[in-house]
């Protein structure tokens, strides 16, 4: 069994109004990683993931390219302590 790790991602650039949120459930779902994202008022995304190490690392992954409109220039990684408080990937408000 794979290590679980857990991931507090804040991403910024163009990545409101440009349905980067939906593709990140998606592709959470896709890979098995549980967690939420949601827009801050400063105009970043922040996520919180966790999950198997290689599906984490994916998704970070992921999110350095965002979605199809998206434009990400910066995403900020803080790896913490692996929690396992999540049913699922969803959007927040």
């Amino acid at each position: 069994m794979e290590e679980k790790v857990r991931v507090h991602l804040f991403i910024s650039g163009i990545v409101q109004g440009v349905l980067f949120r939906y593709y990140m459930q998606r592709e959470a779902q896709s890979l098995g990683v549980k967690g939420w994202v949601k827009n801050l008022s400063d105009g970043r995304v922040e996520a919180v993931c966790e999950g198997e190490k290689e599906n984490v690392r994916k998704i970070i992954e992921w999110a350095h390219r965002g979605s199809p409109y998206s434009h990400v220039e910066n995403v900020s990684i803080n790896w913490e302590k692996y929690i396992g408080e999540f049913n699922n990937f969803s959007i927040t408000y």
